[in-house]
């Protein structure tokens, strides 16, 4: 079962190892984590995705309740939120590769950011699972590099949202 944490921290050195470091003594596993500053330059924004027993899940929530640093907590499962990730891939071609990876890009609405006659650098923003998409259809290929986000996360829009 997978989970996701949304945490609002105070924003300050030390923090984030903080935080990683409950799930580390605790033997708690992250699958994804990602920090940015939110429109208060004195909070940040973690997005965390765990996975566990939902015993372990729960636990996870009650200790980062706990850490002084942390404001706030919200966790929900993916069904409930939207998810995105960004990838960027440096794909090595030959020329007769060239339209195939091209048409795999239009397909899955990734774009083609750099390019030379040997090598191109894609990006695509998009689900985890259209991003899993994306490296499956292009394991023929000779990716080179890889650089991905892990997931960031929102709860969907309800009606009556303040």
């Amino acid at each position: 079962m997978k989970r996701i944490y949304s945490v609002w921290v105070e924003n300050r050195s030390g923090v984030l190892s903080k935080v990683s470091g409950l799930f580390a003594r605790r033997s708690y596993n992250i699958d994804s984590l990602t920090v940015g500053e939110t429109r208060d330059k004195t909070v940040s924004s973690m997005t965390i995705v765990s996975s566990g027993t939902n015993h372990t899940l729960e636990q996870i929530e009650k200790q980062l309740n706990k850490k002084l640093d942390v404001i706030k907590v919200r966790t929900f499962g993916e069904e409930q939120a939207i998810l995105r990730e960004v990838i960027l891939l440096k794909v090595k071609y030959t020329s007769s590769q060239r339209k195939e990876l091209m048409e795999i890009c239009e397909f899955l609405k990734a774009d083609i950011v750099d390019a030379t006659t040997t090598h191109m650098i894609i990006t695509l923003c998009d689900t985890p699972d259209r991003i899993e998409k994306l490296l499956s259809m292009l394991k023929e290929f000779n990716i080179t590099e890889i650089s991905r986000t892990g997931t960031l996360a929102m709860p969907k829009c309800s009606e009556g949202e303040a």
